[in-house]
């Protein structure tokens, strides 16, 4: 998921990008034409892939938005995901933030995921903002009481990113209420780490991610976050034929996270909170559909945020690569 005194932002962000003066009317058609191509491109890699000879998984994805669990992508799988984050916004304009997202299971202990996202804020302008590198390592190869899971995300993205896949530091509402003009003038280049803790008890999830981010600038303070998730299957008995509709197919759950400022100031001072009830609904033909109404738990945070995301999981990816190429198993 800081600049002149008129960005609300904090201080500590990188927005040494910034220049003064008017955005003109043609750097804004560029970063629509920019947003309209991402729409564009993921569009024709969802239909190409749609097209392509993949066998589905049928593997249980989990419903979380924020929160992480345990679990890696197979081996050799691909999963194309696209998320939305509509936001009210008090002080500003509402928006709608957005991103693809490639997930690609290298090993049984890596899977790597790449992201580029976007965001409409009404009655301003629609923007690319940037991309995000993410790796997920787990060290642990069986299943133990806790799981623990190393992951380390690169995102390079503009100060008006909005998509909250994570809120850290003393990050708040009323960073979000400035315009796009004087936001996208900002830059982040940031390294993001968590620690993913995660257990299943009699048929529960439970996750707790510590989050601890740098921007890259050496004058900006590490800053913390964190994200908690619980989640169920309806049923834990999965039925033998393929049916849409079984309880099985549905989890449900909640998940809660939020900043706890940062090295210079530690703690709930000026951070934002959110509590998320969470659905997913798993399709046998390998979709998945999720859904999370959010709600702001303090002042400072966003009163509503509604995600949706819409997956689908192919299993076999790289080895049809590998055929495709000549290459050998």
């Amino acid at each position: 998921m800081a600049a002149a005194p008129a960005v609300a932002r904090p201080a500590f962000r990188d927005h040494s990008h910034y220049s003064g003066g008017k955005m003109d009317g043609k750097g804004f058609s560029a970063r629509l034409s920019d947003a309209k191509c991402l729409h564009l491109r993921s569009a024709l890699l969802l239909a190409a892939l749609l097209l392509f000879p993949l066998r589905s998984a049928q593997a249980q994805e989990t419903p979380y938005f924020v929160t992480y669990d345990h679990y890696l992508e197979e081996p050799g799988s691909l999963e194309v995901e696209y998320y939305s984050t509509f936001g009210t916004q008090r002080g500003g304009n509402d928006f709608h933030a957005f991103w693809a997202e490639l997930e690609y299971g290298v090993k049984a202990w890596w899977t790597t995921e790449f992201y580029l996202d976007g965001q409409t804020t009404f009655g301003q302008s629609t923007l690319f903002t940037g991309y995000r590198w993410e790796n997920r390592i787990r060290p642990l190869a069986h299943e133990h009481w806790i799981n623990p899971v190393i992951y380390i995300e690169y995102e390079h993205t503009k100060a008006s990113d909005k998509i909250l896949k994570e809120v850290e530091g003393h990050d708040v509402e009323a960073d979000y209420a400035v315009s796009n003009a004087v936001l996208h003038r900002g830059q982040n280049n940031e390294l993001e780490m968590k620690l993913l803790l995660s257990s299943q008890v009699k048929g529960w999830n439970i996750a707790f991610n510590p989050l601890f981010t740098k921007n890259l600038s050496p004058s900006d303070p590490w800053e913390f976050g964190y994200a908690l998730g619980a989640s169920r299957p309806l049923a834990l008995t999965a039925r033998a034929e393929h049916c849409n509709w079984c309880p099985e197919n549905f989890i449900a759950g909640v998940e809660m996270y939020g900043g706890l400022g940062d090295a210079r100031s530690f703690g709930l001072n000026q951070t934002s909170h959110y509590l998320a009830p969470v659905a997913a609904w798993n399709l046998p033909s390998g979709w998945t559909l999720r859904l999370s109404p959010g709600f702001g738990l303090n002042d400072t945070s966003h009163q509503f945020l509604l995600r949706w995301g819409l997956s689908r999981e192919f299993a076999g990816f790289g080895e049809t690569i590998r055929r495709m190429f000549g290459g050998s198993r």
